[in-house]
């Protein structure tokens, strides 16, 4: 899951990168409107957060201007303006919640993740493979009722393929899902996070495996004894 933070204090928006990359998010982070902009028109994300006052204008133009190009990226509006007529400002011109600052941390993740459970949402409360349950709030994994012990970037491609269960997903695809602009991304990253979690779901008896289309990417679908 792809996270955008658009917020111009970089203090705050460093502590809402951090604490979402440990909720499994990719997070990139920008304090501009021009930036912000920017990056939209070339990646896709799954949930956008997003401050008003920023330095080069009024982030009710990026709402604006995404709804305007018919995309509905669910977006959370995190400000100080506490007027009625704000409010309704944003809501009318089509974010989906609106949150006052201060705030607490848990409560922007838990809206993020309602936001993201909505219908036609990205987000689902479980993700059901083979005999795998993958409870996307707590991060927990269970195969036939057994919790298995997965590393983060593991379980950040179980999540993807599972999402993607018998498609192919892409190496690319699989890695701008996983990474955001200021990661260290290794040229066989996805490789060693893939080849680890193959050895692991074959060592229990999981029902799905996931297999390597050559030159495109990979696929998570029934084990060949199932099929």
């Amino acid at each position: 899951m792809k996270l955008l933070i658009v917020e111009d204090n970089p203090d705050l928006n460093a502590l809402l990168q951090t604490r979402f990359r440990k909720e499994g998010f990719a997070v990139d982070g920008f304090e501009s409107v021009t930036d912000a902009d920017e990056v939209l028109q070339t990646t896709a994300y799954d949930c956008l957060i997003l401050d008003l006052g920023l330095p080069d204008g009024d982030g009710l133009e990026i709402v604006k201007n995404l709804r305007q190009k018919n995309n509905s990226v669910p977006i959370l509006i995190l400000t100080a303006r506490d007027g009625l007529e704000d409010r309704l400002a944003g809501l009318n011109l089509g974010a989906d919640d609106y949150c006052l600052k201060p705030f607490e941390l848990e409560e922007i993740v838990a809206r993020v993740r309602a936001l993201l459970r909505r219908p036609g949402g990205a987000l689902g409360v479980e993700l059901k493979a083979g005999n795998i349950v993958f409870n996307t709030i707590s991060r927990n994994v269970e195969i036939r009722g057994e919790p298995i012990t997965l590393a983060r970037r593991e379980l950040d491609v179980l999540e993807e393929m599972m999402r993607c269960f018998k498609r192919v997903i892409s190496k690319s695809a699989l890695e701008d899902s996983l990474y955001g602009f200021d990661d260290d991304v290794g040229s066989n990253s996805i490789e060693v996070h893939v080849s680890r979690l193959r050895k692991k779901l074959k060592s229990v008896d999981c029902g799905v495996e996931v297999h390597t289309v050559r030159g495109v990417g990979y696929i998570l679908s029934e084990s060949v004894e199932n099929v």
